[in-house]
């Protein structure tokens, strides 16, 4: 019983994984974020890679579904965000382009 909940477990996050990566047109696939630090204590730096099109918003989420932040804005290469409205925890982010359409999610720990 526990060696197949191990196998279920490894094929989650093996399909979370892959789910996570987007391609590039040319067949490379790369992140659009990067984030950093990771655990964050008083602020997070998101770098967007790509800059095709600005018009991206981001959203933060709890780990328990309750939105924290929705910024619709241009973003710029890299965004900080203050955390000192975060409570300690997971948090997930969401970066999506102009017309709603997820380009990227993660997630990053908030330690205080």
């Amino acid at each position: 019983m526990i060696r197949l909940l191990l196998i279920v477990s490894f094929l989650v996050l093996t399909i979370h994984s892959e789910a996570q990566t987007r391609e590039i047109p040319g067949g490379a696939s790369a992140s659009v974020v990067r984030l950093y630090p990771n655990p964050a204590t008083t602020v997070i730096n998101f770098d967007i890679q790509r800059s095709v099109d600005k018009a991206y918003s981001l959203q933060i989420y709890s780990f328990m579904g309750a939105r924290k932040m929705f910024e619709q804005t241009n973003l710029t290469d890299r965004t900080s965000i203050n955390l000192s409205d975060f409570n300690r925890g997971v948090y997930i982010y969401q970066l999506r382009d102009k017309t709603g359409k997820l380009i990227e999610s993660g997630k990053f720990q908030v330690s205080k």
